[in-house]
Parts: structure tokens; C-alpha cells; sequence
């Protein structure tokens, strides 16, 4: 009999809900008892302190992490997060689906997350490379090309990835662009990473919308989040044929039932920063988006939005997962039973920007580039195979799309546990 531990370090509601989530889709494979905790729990973490000067002369103590989930598959891979909110719960968690991720959709890789407790609107350039730079030093002998590959994340970008590309080079001694993925082109970026996430999400919804016999051009989209992903996942569908009817950012939203011009709404971000009093339509909350009679409805912000409280009064045909972990396992069973709402599960919803990290990584090691077009057209290859094995998954067990994902993902990552045995 295997001893059932229970994770305190880690306990908060996305990581009980990650925990949730897994333990169903155990249970759906009969995964055995000995191979459960293993496959379950973080393999290790670190909690860091990152002192930072700041511009006044001060020093502020910012407190960091990094959890690697699964390390049996390949080395580990995922985003660093900096984010107010970021708890080592919600890391875990985020390491957790990161997994799973890189297992349904065939990568050679583990699941990690990293996250630093800030706002990164608080600080100065000059304050957010130094904090950058001591993440990165802090993590120099628990990341590596063939160890750990960290990537952007909510409140970092290609200009902080490069950053920590270029800190643990000078400590190796030598240039290692395969240390961090999405960095600039200039330091050995791919073509198409910046806009792959959101590719990817409008293109597996565009499948799903062929898949229902709806017209793109017919379609309406509402995106809460409008930022890297939100912003290209509303260009992508737009792209298509599609009308985006709402867009929001943290600081609400804007509603336009004849459509909002994109191309106005990005060069209004740029330069306010938010979405705050944009004038392309009327103002929305986060929470009256969610709601709106829409078509396609894309979650692209954080985790949690879509509760019991709001899972009844969903009015959307496709609820496509551009966030990690969204939906909670309660509005999971109200949207099964509802009956009339396709889910793309996050697992395999917004596996485009691992898929594209996967693509710079081979590049940075190959020292041979692709092009953008070459770029995309790998990713949607990848994406039909992953959207083919988890809709036949489905269709063989009768399970949800989530947990066709979530078995598919599991079960992998579990056989390779298994096939490597237990350390003695």
C-alpha cells in the first residue's frame, strides 16, 4: 500500500482544485494507488528573497518561487509569473496543469511555474530588470536547458525573458539561449512565440466552430483579458471572419454589439497602458462580460472567474480556456449538466504557447531558425493531433472534454513514472 500524503505547503483553492481535478481523472483510468502521489505532487520548489534597490534609494525585499512539478518526461517548462496576488499555492497549481499540458499535446517535457509577489507597474524599468536579474540568479542552479526552461507568464514579457537569458549566461560563461523561451528574436526568439498562445486559441476555436457547423463569420466574441493572449486571440478570430463584441483588462471592459476596432483598442493600450475610458463602445464590468450573449466566450486573464455564482447564467455557445484554470470544478458540473456550452479545456486550449517555446528551444539548440509561416503551420499540425486524441478520448469513454484532456495528459506522465521505477 502507497502512504497518501497531504500537501500543506501548497493548500489554497486553485491548488485543491488542480488536486480535484486530478483526483477524477484518476479515478476515471483506475490509475493505481502506488503511482498516484507521485504523479500528483510537485517534485520539488524554492522560495526565494530578491532584495531590490529601488530608485529613491530604499530596498524592498520581494519574495519569489519556482515549483517543478514533473520532472520524469524531459526538463521541466512554464511561465514566471509577477502578479500581486501570486501565492506558492497558485504556482503549484499552475506547475500542476503544466504538466499535463506538455503530456496531451506530445512535448518532451515536465511542468514547472515560477512566480515573484509584485506588481510590475509599481516599478521603474530600471527596478524591474534588477528584480528580473535576481530571480534569475536566485534560480541559477535549478534552471538549464536539459533542468528547467522558464518562459513569460501574467506581468512579465520577451524584454524580462532576455534579461534572464543574459544573467545566466554570464554565469555560465558562455551565450545559452535555450535557458528561457519567448525572448526577443535578437537573442535567439521564434518567429510567431509572441502571438502563438492566441493563435492557438482562436484556431482550435475556429475547429470547434466548423465542428458545430457555425459560420465564423457568424460568430460573435467576447474576450476578458486583453492582454498577450486576449489581445491575440481577438486578432486571430477577427482574422477569421469573426466579430469581437467585448474586450476588458483589470480595469473593466468595453461592449460594442457591432464591433470593436482592434487596431483602436491596441494603439490606445499602448499608450495608456489599460483600457480604462477607451471610447470604442460601452463601458462593461469583468463580470457582466462573462455573462454577455456571445457566440464564443475566452477567458484569457486568471484563474477562477467562472464560478457557481456565474456558471448559470453563461450565455455563450464555445467557452474556449485562453487562462489557466478558469472554471472551476463546481461550474465544471453546472456547464455538464447544462448541457448546451462546449468547453476547450485550458490543457489543451492554450497549449500554442508551449508548443511555439518548444519550437524556439529546438531552435536555440539546433542554432536553425523557421520562419513565421513555418512556425504556425507546425503549431496547428500539433494542435489537430492533440484536438483528434482528446475528442476521440471523449467520444470512446463518454467523459467531458476536460477530463478526455486531463486522462490523456495524466496517463502519460504516469507511464513514465512507472517505466523508470522508484529511485531506491
Amino acid at each position: 500500500m502507497s502512504k497518501v500524503i497531504v500537501s500543506s505547503l501548497y493548500d489554497s483553492d486553485v491548488f485543491r482544485m488542480a488536486c480535484r481535478q486530478f483526483d477524477l481523472a484518476a479515478d476515471a483510468i483506475s490509475l493505481p494507488e502506488a503511482i498516484r502521489d507521485r504523479t500528483k505532487y510537485p517534485r520539488r520548489c524554492l522560495a526565494v528573497s530578491l532584495p531590490v534597490k529601488r530608485l529613491d534609494g530604499s530596498v524592498t525585499v520581494f519574495e519569489g518561487y519556482r515549483v517543478q512539478h514533473n520532472l520524469s518526461t524531459g526538463p521541466s517548462k512554464g511561465g514566471i509569473r509577477f502578479h500581486q496576488h501570486v501565492t506558492l499555492g497558485e504556482v503549484a497549481a499552475l506547475a500542476m496543469w503544466m504538466s499535463w499540458k506538455t503530456s496531451l499535446v506530445g512535448l518532451p517535457y515536465g511542468g514547472a511555474k515560477g512566480g515573484v509577489i509584485v506588481n510590475p507597474n509599481d516599478l521603474t524599468e530600471s527596478e524591474l530588470e534588477h528584480l528580473s536579474r535576481r530571480y534569475m540568479q536566485e534560480m541559477v542552479n535549478f534552471v538549464g536547458p536539459h533542468i528547467d526552461v522558464p518562459a513569460p507568464d501574467v506581468g512579465t514579457n520577451e524584454k524580462i525573458m532576455g534579461w534572464m537569458m543574459d544573467t545566466y549566461s554570464n554565469h555560465v560563461g558562455h551565450v545559452a539561449s535555450a535557458v528561457v523561451t519567448g525572448k526577443p528574436i535578437a537573442l535567439g526568439g521564434s518567429q510567431g512565440r509572441r502571438e502563438a498562445t492566441g493563435a492557438g486559441v482562436a484556431y482550435l476555436t475556429k475547429r470547434y466552430l466548423e465542428d458545430l457547423r457555425i459560420p465564423v463569420s457568424q460568430a460573435t466574441v467576447a474576450v476578458q483579458g486583453f492582454g498577450n493572449v486576449g489581445s491575440e486571440t481577438a486578432l486571430a478570430l477577427a482574422n477569421y471572419g469573426a466579430k469581437i463584441i467585448a474586450i476588458s483588462d483589470y480595469t473593466g471592459g468595453i461592449h460594442n454589439p457591432r464591433g470593436i476596432d482592434l487596431g483602436k483598442a491596441l494603439n490606445y493600450v499602448r499608450y495608456q497602458k489599460t483600457l480604462r475610458d477607451f471610447d470604442g463602445g460601452d463601458p462593461i464590468s469583468n463580470e457582466d462580460l462573462l455573462e454577455l450573449d456571445c457566440t464564443v466566450l475566452a477567458p484569457c486573464a486568471l484563474e477562477r472567474v467562472i464560478g457557481d455564482h456565474n456558471a448559470p447564467k453563461l450565455k455563450c455557445r464555445i467557452l474556449a480556456e485562453g487562462a489557466n484554470g478558469p472554471t472551476t470544478n463546481a461550474a465544471d458540473k453546472i456547464i455538464e449538466a447544462r448541457g448546451d456550452i462546449e468547453i476547450i479545456p485550458d490543457v489543451l486550449c492554450n497549449s500554442g504557447g508551449v508548443i511555439v517555446s518548444y519550437f524556439e528551444w529546438l531552435q536555440n539548440l539546433s542554432n536553425f531558425y523557421w520562419s513565421r509561416d513555418e512556425v504556425l503551420q507546425k503549431l496547428f499540425a500539433m494542435l489537430d493531433k492533440a484536438k483528434e486524441s482528446v475528442d476521440a478520448q471523449k467520444s470512446k469513454f463518454k467523459f467531458s472534454r476536460r477530463l478526455a484532456a486531463l486522462t490523456l495528459g495524466i496517463q502519460r506522465v504516469a507511464d513514465a513514472k512507472q517505466s523508470r521505477g522508484l529511485f531506491p
